[in-house]
């Protein structure tokens, strides 16, 4: 009876001690901010990209968006995909309705305030399946920066732009310099290959050719949703697959395509 005795006493101390170590613990952190932030993390200070819709759960490696525009059966799963992308958005907004504020370009919103999401009013629309059901176009893929708390984007100017930057960007961001959309993370989408970039055809970017600058740094507060950006691949060279980079553009980006850091590789194929 004894032994019973001290070994229930034993261990209800033990559990005792744990619980006080564990709500000394709790203590120490903020819900809010992790402990560790960008360099001293794990996730580091260089985000990366991702991009919607993404293959079946079935191919969970799989990196290939592959349709066929005339079959509405194939289409409805990336178009629903991308509705079901995009009510995230919407079930955020419903469960913090006063924390929303429109911003101004490239200006932080007030303290404790999310910005509104600019609304796409071009091709890339549900009601227009994202383009997945035309008969001569491409699909509209829509991408998202990765947040890392408390990052801050370092944009460029008409003045240090890289030599690998594509030129059209490079001639988007002299006509922005100066102006409040200059404070954007850029985006490009190319082929990989010369095959690639002569199949890929032409791309146009909705609601703008980037991520704005009033969406950072990411600082965790109520309703944040990251920006994204739709890129609508308008005429891509049907039943070929066409492999395609997109990468983010800030100074302090830097790009790894091996660990696909600052991009993502995607493979596309209409049919």
């Amino acid at each position: 009876g004894k032994i019973i005795l001290f070994y229930l006493l034993f261990y209800a101390a033990l559990i005792g001690f744990f619980a006080a170590m564990l709500t000394v613990f709790y203590q120490t952190l903020d819900p809010k901010q992790p402990k560790w932030k960008l360099d001293s993390s794990l996730i580091g200070s260089n985000p990366g990209l991702g991009f919607r819709p993404m293959p079946p759960e079935s191919n969970v490696e799989s990196t290939l968006i592959w349709y066929k525009s005339s079959d509405p059966n194939n289409v409805a799963y990336w178009v629903n995909e991308l509705n079901n992308f995009l009510k995230a958005y919407e079930d955020m907004k419903n469960a913090h309705p006063t924390n929303f504020q429109d911003c101004e370009q490239g200006v932080s919103p007030e303290e404790g305030k999310v910005c509104n999401i600019e609304k796409i009013r071009q091709v890339c629309l549900p009601e227009n399946s994202f383009n997945y059901n035309s008969t001569d176009g491409g699909p509209c893929i829509f991408l998202k920066l990765n947040k890392i708390y408390g990052w801050t984007p370092e944009y460029y100017t008409s003045s240090n732009l890289p030599e690998k930057m594509p030129d059209d960007l490079k001639e988007h961001i002299k006509k922005e310099n100066g102006t409040k959309n200059a404070n954007t993370v850029w985006v490009s989408c190319e082929g990989e290959s010369p095959a690639d970039i002569e199949n890929i055809g032409p791309r146009n970017y909705h609601p703008s050719r980037g991520f704005p600058g009033q969406f950072f740094p990411f600082k965790n507060d109520e309703g944040y949703v990251s920006p994204f950006v739709a890129v609508h691949f308008e005429k891509p060279r049907r039943h070929v697959l066409i492999n395609i980079e997109c990468k983010a553009w800030a100074v302090n980006v830097i790009h790894d395509r091996q660990d696909r850091r600052g991009s993502v590789h995607f493979e596309l194929m209409v049919d």
